[in-house]
Order: C-alpha cells, then structure tokens, then sequence
C-alpha cells in the first residue's frame, strides 16, 4: 500500500518528504483499540470530483490518530478547560498532518490544498469544536500568508517548526474595538531603526496562552485603512507581550482563547511578512482559507450528531412507542440530513474553484454563513429529542450545541458574511455620507 500511495502522490509534487510515508504506516500500524466511531465511508471520498483515493487514506490515517490520540482524553481536556497543545500538535507534526500543502522545503507535504480541506474534513470527527479549531488556526489561519509571502528565512524561522508541530502558531487580527471590522484595528508597529515597536492589544486569541508566535495585523503606516497595514510574525516570549487572561466561554472550553497587550514590543523588520502595507489584502486572502476551514470542518460532526441522534430515538420510548418512528421526528431528521448535504455540495465546490485560480469570496462567504447557521438548527433541533439528556454534559449533541454557536461569530460573522454576498450581488447599500 506504502509504495501505491507514494507511487500516486508523484502525480502531484516532484519531492515527497518522509512524513507522507509516515502517514501511511500511521495507517497500517494503528493498534484494534483505537477503533473508529466515525459514520464515514472512507470509500464515498472518491465520488467527490475534488477527491482522490489518496484523499481518502490520508483521511483514514488522520482518523486512527484521533481515536488513539486525541478523543480518548477530550472529556477530560474540555473539564480542564485546557489540553496539550504542544504535545498534541508535535503528534500531528510528525505524522505529516500540519503541512499537507506548505511546500516541501519546510517540512510539508507540497500537495494541493484539497488535501488541507480533506484534513479539516476529517478533524470534524474530534469529538470537540475547540481542538479542531486550534489545530485550523495552525494550518489555515496563521500560517497561508507566512507560506506564500514570507521570506525564505521568515519561513525557516516560524513555518518550518510550525509545520513540525514544535510551535504553536495563534493569529492576531481581532481587538477590543475592532472584530470583524478589521480595517478599524489601532495596534501599532512604529519603525525605530532595525526593528518595529509594537503597542497595542488583541482580543479572542486562540491559542494565545500556548502559543509560541503570532502573526500579527498591525498598521505600519498613516495611509488609507485598506493600505496601512502589515501582518509581522511577533515571538510570544518577546519583551513587552503580556498574556493578560484567559477568557471564559461558554462554549469550546478546552481551546485557550486569550487576551493579549503590547507593550514597546521590539522585533526586528525581517518578520514582516511579504510587502509592508499589504497587510490587509493578505488577511483577507487568509479569510478565505479560514471560512472554507470552517464550512468543511463542521460536515462531519454534524453528520455524528445526527446519525447519533438517529440511533438514540430509536431506542428511546415514551407513550407506548419508540420516538423515532413520530413522523415529525424522522421527516426533522431528513431535512437536516438533505440541509448537510447542500452544505457540502456549496464547500466542495467553493474549494474546487479556489484550487482554479477563481475568486471564491462570495462562495466561502455563503459557505461560512451556511455552516454557521445549519449548526445551529442541526445542534439545537437534535437536542430536543434527547429530552433530558440532551441538557447534560454526558452527551455529544449538547458539546457541540455549545461549541458550534461560535461558528456564526467567529471569523466573520454571520451580518458580515450577509454584507459581502450583498456586495458581490450588488445589492448592497452605498456608504452614508457623512
């Protein structure tokens, strides 16, 4: 199987590095007792016309280290409030997961970003919202722009060990008083001989407390918003970075989401990331990943919500009979189901005309939109027919109905997705003049 795998991945990359292989022994070697509870037919993959049969080993081989490495200890990660980042990431690292398409050079794989999307696919059946989400941040949010713009020593410095798993990466766009307004962010990076000194503070870190490095939005100039900005890998042990707290959330409680100060923070200009200036425009490209990261992601966790709530009812009795066979139970279900679906046809798509060169905003915008809301009603409406249970920490569907809320805010939320489908349609008011 190793030398069928690699034999078709030469289709793709001149050079493969050893951690693909290691993804195939992952596969083969797993031990029985890290037997899988996805609902996935790994065999389906190859009907998708953006996937592969490889898509569908590495996917199986992600699988086997979730089950053996990961969910086994979620429940006790979520009641700390906490997990390992480091030593789960270092796990992902050296099994080749962390960089499915950085280039070779720095320790990926050098594939297509379908084989990104294929892996955040499958970290959808991590029986939490928040590791998912960190370990995204890792591969889709922090790192796309390092890959295409930075320098070749940016890159050593900060892609290669992230890639490796040897350091968490957070992003650091959002502030107290600018969220999804980005152009409206105040942090600083001032010129000041060899160096740029950074003040200012960001909100809603993930990762922040572990993380070893940010890529940092700051406006490095007085120009027009849309122009005055750079993104600058920052070192998190830097003097002056302050890791003010830790924010509690009501839901994605094993993911660290922190609040971060700078203060007279000195890094050298070498960590600007591409062109000064085109800090915005990156960001944006980075939104793109992000929001189709979040469409694919959810696909399988709503899909176990609804197959286990499929099983559930179909044990449980009230009045004399099993609650699935009520008509307005099994018809809810059907239109959930036929609702995922729809979802997966619009990311499937959206992730296939990126892979073209198209502009796939107004896709990944209605992608993210989509998945947002469709966990809500997915997550609240197969609560309800877990009766009590449902309002428990004992079951998934109540995790993941607490988890999945933060789809429809973080990232964009759901009025901002709503407003760049508008203008992509041209519907969409002009500013008022002030």
């Amino acid at each position: 199987m190793a030398a069928h795998l690699i034999s078709i991945s030469r289709q793709f990359v001149p050079r493969i590095s050893s951690r693909f292989s290691q993804i195939v022994r992952l596969k083969s070697s797993a031990s029985a007792t890290s037997a899988s509870t996805s609902y996935t037919n790994y065999d389906d993959l190859c009907d998708e016309p953006i996937f592969t049969a490889q898509h569908a080993e590495i996917r199986q081989a992600l699988n086997k280290l979730i089950e053996k490495e990961i969910n086994p200890y979620v429940d006790a990660w979520e009641e700390a409030e906490a997990f390992p980042a480091h030593q789960v990431f270092k796990k992902l690292g050296d099994a080749g997961f962390l960089g499915v398409n950085k280039p070779t050079e720095y320790g990926g794989l050098g594939l297509d970003f379908s084989y990104s999307m294929a892996v955040a696919e499958e970290l959808g059946n991590i029986n939490c919202g928040s590791i998912a989400m960190a370990i995204g941040v890792q591969t889709d949010m922090a790192t796309p722009a390092l890959a295409n713009f930075g320098s070749d020593e940016l890159r050593k410095t900060f892609l290669a060990p992230s890639i490796a798993g040897d350091m968490v990466a957070c992003l650091g766009v959002s502030e107290p008083g600018a969220g999804s307004d980005v152009a409206n962010i105040k942090t600083t990076a001032v010129k000041q001989g060899d160096d740029y000194v950074i003040n200012g503070g960001k909100l809603w870190i993930t990762n922040g407390l572990q993380g070893d490095w940010i890529c940092l939005l700051a406006n490095t100039g007085d120009g027009p918003a849309h122009r005055n900005k750079s993104l600058i890998c920052v070192p998190l042990d830097s003097k002056g970075v302050i890791r003010a707290k830790k924010i509690q959330k009501i839901g994605m409680w094993s993911s660290d989401t922190a609040q971060l100060f700078f203060e007279d923070v000195r890094v050298p200009q070498k960590y600007l990331i591409g062109e000064e200036g085109m800090g915005f425009t990156y960001q944006m490209l980075q939104f793109q990943q992000e929001r189709l990261f979040a469409g694919v992601s959810i696909l399988e966790s709503l899909k176990k919500i609804l197959r286990q709530t499929a099983e559930y009812t179909g044990q449980r009795r009230a009045f004399g009979g099993v609650i699935l066979d009520n008509q307005v139970v099994h018809y809810r279900l059907a239109e959930l189901e036929t609702e995922l679906e729809l979802l997966r046809s619009l990311v499937y798509r959206a992730v296939g005309l990126h892979m073209q060169g198209k502009d796939v905003t107004k896709l990944a915008s209605m992608a993210k939109l989509k998945a947002g809301r469709l966990t809500r009603e997915v997550t609240d409406s197969c609560l309800q027919y877990w009766g009590g249970m449902g309002f428990t920490k004992e079951v998934l569907v109540s995790r993941f109905f607490r988890d999945g809320r933060l789809l429809s805010i973080g990232g964009g939320a759901d009025e901002v997705m709503l407003a760049i489908i508008c203008k992509y349609l041209g519907i969409l008011p002009a500013p008022k003049k002030k």
